[in-house]
């Protein structure tokens, strides 16, 4: 053998290894065969996390096939919910004596491991010229979490969502979010986070049945308090955004709106949260390059906070600099920041 055939076998085998490694890893929580015809140059990419009793997966990978048989459900069965959302590529879903469906990006899916399923996942192209992959990110739970039993759930599985406004559209939301954080989470937080997706799904599941009787006071407040964020993370740049304006959006009086979302907050008032939420995103817009030539008053003001006074102090109170030193450092560190104090006229920061 050659050192360039020996070379080559041992390229090979180290990629055999990486598709049995990330194939374990998925099986851990999705029991089923999974091949691709990738396996001598295999390359993925693969985020799991222990959310309590929930698990989270974000995972880029070339074509590939799961296959759950009948056999393996009644070998062994966890009574898992997989919930996916489809970011690149597509999902082509047959089982038996159900009709196929095909999930594409946006899309939101769920399966359960109690019935057999064949799952194609095919990728697309990837700007650069990168070959085809497939993006999705996914959470699995115990089915005796949701307030309904499986045969109710039965007409809601193996199809595709397209999820855009109530409850249904917060469940995208939080995967992306969590994928964007998943580094930065404590384990306080992250214990705390996979009651929380469930209580989203329980809600969402019952609203589609229209069950909305079935879900707990602690899984309706929990809901709630969470349609509350996405509302309010919308409508940041609205100076009015009170909690008057929040509750009555909601049709709750404001009393309760303090307390539930108090107790579901670790004692941080809607108010507070709001304000927090408005300055972090003024943190952010300040160190973006591409928002170099934006005075600082009108970055605040599309934050929510139009008196340039008042987005100053309460800038300096919550990060110990100014708006315009935090933009200046962040600038700094950019390639092609502005360190030449380029025009400020404009910033009353």
């Amino acid at each position: 053998m050659t050192a360039t055939e020996h070379d080559v076998l041992e390229w090979k085998r180290r990629s055999e290894q990486r598709f049995e490694t990330w194939r374990d890893l998925i099986a851990l929580t999705r029991s089923c065969e999974a091949s691709t015809p990738y396996t001598d140059r295999f390359s993925a990419e693969l985020r799991r996390l222990e959310l309590g009793p929930v698990t989270f997966l974000g995972t880029s990978f070339p074509n590939a096939q799961f296959k759950r048989t009948a056999a393996q459900v009644r070998r062994s069965d966890p009574a898992v919910f997989h919930l996916t959302l489809m970011l690149h590529g597509r999902l082509d879903l047959a089982r038996p004596h159900e009709a196929d469906f095909t999930a594409v990006p946006g899309d939101v899916t769920l399966l359960d491991s109690s019935r057999p399923y064949h799952l194609r996942a095919l990728g697309a192209p990837l700007d650069g010229g990168q070959s085809p992959r497939v993006e999705a990110l996914g959470i699995d739970f115990p089915s005796a979490l949701l307030p309904l039993p499986s045969h109710q759930l039965r007409p809601l599985l193996g199809r595709g969502y397209r999820p855009r406004s109530g409850t249904a559209a917060l469940i995208p939301d939080f995967l992306l979010s969590l994928n964007r954080q998943a580094e930065s989470l404590g384990p306080a937080s992250v214990g705390r986070l996979g009651p929380v997706f469930v209580d989203l799904v329980s809600a969402w599941l019952t609203e589609e049945l229209e069950l909305t009787a079935a879900l707990s006071p602690e899984t309706r407040r929990r809901a709630l308090v969470e349609n509350v964020r996405a509302f309010v993370r919308r409508n940041l740049h609205d100076p009015e955004l009170t909690p008057g304006v929040i509750a009555a959006a909601h049709h709750i009086s404001v009393s309760y709106l303090h307390r539930i979302f108090t107790e579901e907050s670790g004692g941080e008032t809607v108010a507070a949260w709001t304000r927090r939420r408005r300055l972090e995103q003024a943190h952010r817009d300040l160190a973006d390059p591409t928002l170099r030539g934006t005075p600082i008053h009108v970055l605040a003001a599309r934050c929510g906070i139009p008196r340039p006074d008042d987005f100053s102090r309460a800038f300096r109170a919550a990060y110990g600099l100014s708006p315009r030193d935090h933009r200046r450092q962040a600038l700094d560190r950019t390639p092609g920041g502005e360190s030449d104090g380029a025009p400020q006229a404009a910033d009353r920061g």
